[in-house]
């Protein structure tokens, strides 16, 4: 009966959700005015609503309640206590392999297809296997962490105390399961960043830069956000001057925090709308602007189904668009023989390859770098960086 009683809590949350704030926040709010439900009621609840958002547009033609079976049944590897929910005919094909339980809805839906859940296959980057893109936002991705340099070994030792499960990926990035509890083991922001695979790559990109140039580095990240690409830049550059801005205050002081935690305490801040005409920093020019662009977010979206649901294609335009303006905004700064790392977490070309085209057309800038960052096989986001320098 408990998990009949989640299953109809879902429904009900699922019903009321819009889509205006994140997933997240919605289901705190509503814990937080219902005491009654303990941690395990949260844990099953929630992961109803995501589970249902992971369909994408899939089977949008089907009640709720059964849309929320489809997905239950798909991003499960086991039944577990789920059986209530089903016949037996679904009980005997729950298989612990994605590709039979895909195979076995299509048998009972002939209207359900993988290629429904990611309904813009047209407009992703050639560099995509398409199917393996669209049945990744059936999985939740895992969690990675960034070793900072010379914390390894104390980080991995603090790991293995606590018996955490973890793979390293390299000598700096480890991936853990999605649900671990870190947060009272390490020290965050100190001794590791959360920050998912593709975003670590970055450092690819920056030590090209590292490799031809040996001056003092000039740093600019224009769109700093909470600054994960900031303290990236900060453990990769040798010789750093480092300034951040955005357009939120919030975000702004709550990256001062970020940087104290780091241990970061010489750069250089400001708040400004870069999409506004006519900007310039006085007496300022940089090596390296950080361009880690507003975006559709299509890369991460199997973190945050929800956007999924209720993102429309018109939206690819208007964030191309407002690409457009920060990145002809900022370029000027740019010194002689500087680089432009231009970023995204989405998959759409007219948001990637297409700006790139974009920046060699209309300034005096050369590819150095470029590639689409895929982690939709290796359960982590998909982004997209150029590296771009002015001659």
């Amino acid at each position: 009966m408990r998990f009949q009683s989640y299953f109809n809590t879902a429904v009900l949350l699922i019903r009321q959700y819009d889509g205006a704030v994140p997933l997240v926040y919605f289901l705190k709010k509503y814990f937080a005015q219902h005491k009654k439900h303990g941690s395990r009621d949260r844990k099953c609840i929630a992961h109803l609503c995501y589970a249902y958002y992971r369909l994408g547009h899939a089977v949008q033609e089907l009640a709720t309640e059964e849309r929320v079976k489809i997905a239950l049944f798909l991003c499960n590897d086991a039944l577990g206590d789920w059986n209530l929910l089903y016949t037996e005919e679904w009980e005997h094909n729950w298989s612990d392999k994605l590709c039979e339980r895909i195979d076995f809805v299509r048998t009972q839906h002939a209207s359900f297809s993988t290629a429904a859940i990611f309904p813009w296959s047209g407009e992703v980057s050639d560099a995509i296997d398409r199917d393996a893109f669209m049945i990744s936002h059936l999985v939740q991705p895992d969690l990675f962490l960034r070793i900072r340099p010379g914390k390894k070994i104390a980080v991995q030792q603090k790991l293995g105390d606590h018996q955490i499960t973890f793979n390293p990926l390299s000598e700096s990035c480890l991936v853990l399961p999605n649900a671990s509890k870190i947060d009272t083991v390490l020290d965050i922001d100190r001794e590791v960043v959360v920050q998912d695979y593709s975003s670590q790559r970055v450092t690819e990109f920056l030590s090209s830069v590292v490799n031809s140039e040996s001056s003092v580095m000039t740093v600019w990240d224009c769109c700093a956000a909470s600054g994960g690409k900031s303290i990236l830049a900060y453990d990769t550059l040798p010789d750093i001057q480092l300034t951040v801005s955005d357009i939120r205050p919030s975000i702004i002081q709550n990256l001062k925090k970020r940087f104290e935690r780091a241990g970061i305490q010489s750069y250089d801040s400001f708040v400004y709308d870069l999409t506004k005409e006519k900007f310039k920093i006085q007496n300022s020019k940089f090596k390296i602007i950080i361009c880690d662009a507003p975006c559709s977010g299509s890369g991460t979206w199997s973190r945050t189904p929800e956007q999924l649901y209720f993102f429309s294609k018109e939206k690819i335009s208007e964030y191309a668009a407002l690409q457009k303006k920060i990145v002809s905004n900022v370029i000027p700064q740019l010194e002689e023989d500087g680089y432009l790392l231009y970023i995204t977490c989405s998959v759409f070309k007219e948001e990637n390859e297409g700006m790139v085209d974009f920046l060699k057309e209309n300034f005096q800038l050369d590819t150095v770098k470029i590639e689409l960052l895929k982690g939709y096989d290796r359960k982590s986001d998909t982004m997209f960086a150029a590296l771009l320098k002015k001659r």
